[in-house]
């Protein structure tokens, strides 16, 4: 994990770049920035994968990493090769009511 916050020259990194830098690493970009549901400023397929959460309060966003945790990071870090993230060239925006886009 890798939170921009914590580095003081990502931290004021534009969007575009740290699009390109969760792809450099090989990382799910998790983010709570609409400006990411873009395809056309964020192409899905030249990425590790997009996740834009959204929740009116903060346990809303815990329980949304949980769910992702157990339902996509977990399983994919228990397969026998990980090859690739397991949402590389996807996007997904993940609401706390449970719908996913």
């Amino acid at each position: 994990v890798l939170f921009v916050i914590e580095h003081e020259d990502l931290r004021r990194a534009r969007d575009g770049d740290h699009y390109r830098l969760a792809r450099q690493l090989r990382r799910t970009l998790i983010t709570l920035d609409r400006d990411y549901l873009d395809d056309e400023a964020f192409p899905p397929a030249e990425s590790g994968g997009v996740l834009v959460l959204t929740a009116p309060a903060h346990g809303g966003y815990v329980m949304l990493l949980r769910r992702l945790d157990a339902e996509i990071f977990r399983p994919s870090a228990d397969a026998a090769s990980v090859e690739s993230p397991p949402l590389e060239g996807r996007k997904l925006h993940m609401h706390v009511d449970g719908t996913v886009e």
